[in-house]
């Protein structure tokens, strides 16, 4: 069984790796992880069912569903960059998630928590890919630098998720679809040593997650 296993995971992984047009590294791509994953759980519980047979069929069933996970969220992410190309806008592969990371600079005024009207086509962009991929799940964190405390931050953060998710609700998208939340100073991606890294950590990030079925 062990074998069988092995060998679906080599199979699927096969002719898989490919050149990132963004970073020119040869990896292997999201849907192959998600069609050899897929595949191996599938085989493990076919196996517990009918055997080889079962290992075989589960395997087909895992893998066509991994492969359509990673699909799904490769189309989407490969739309937002299109969309969002020269915003400033970050969007990141995480697993099976989609990651995009705003900084303030695009959304929100020093200690505001109101979007600047220059913000509307990257939010409008937003939306509409959301609207298009609608099986998936919005999580939506604002962040702050570690200037001033906890008091101040975390309800301001808050507010800046809230606002984002409050647009993207008007634009169309589910508010059932989202959860929001602001951690303040958590979770920094720079150092909050420099004026340029604490820029960094000023932002609102939305997590495109697929719903599970």
């Amino acid at each position: 069984m062990k074998k069988i296993i092995l060998s679906l995971l080599a199979v699927c992984m096969l002719g898989a790796c490919a050149t990132d047009p963004y970073t020119g590294e040869s990896k292997v791509s999201k849907t192959a992880w998600g069609t050899g994953i897929g595949a191996a759980v599938g085989a493990g519980v076919g196996a517990l069912v009918g055997g080889e047979k079962g290992a075989l069929i589960g395997a087909g069933i895992g893998g066509a569903t991994g492969a359509a996970t990673g699909g799904y969220m490769d189309v989407q992410a490969s739309k937002l960059r299109q969309q969002l190309a020269g915003t400033g806008v970050q969007v990141l592969r995480d697993g099976d998630n989609v990651r995009l990371i705003m900084p303030n600079s695009i959304t929100f005024n020093t200690n505001e928590a109101v979007i600047k009207t220059s913000a509307n086509a990257v939010l409008d962009s937003v939306a509409l890919v959301a609207k298009e991929y609608d099986k998936t799940i919005l999580q939506i964190v604002g962040y702050t630098d570690s200037t001033g405390n906890d008091k101040i931050n975390i309800p301001l953060s808050q507010r800046r998720a809230q606002a984002v998710a409050n647009y993207l609700s008007l634009r169309g998208v589910n508010l059932n679809r989202m959860s929001i939340n602001g951690v303040g100073a958590a979770n920094p991606i720079a150092s909050n040593n420099t004026e340029e890294g604490r820029a960094q950590n000023r932002r609102v990030e939305i997590m495109l997650i697929p719903m599970q079925r």
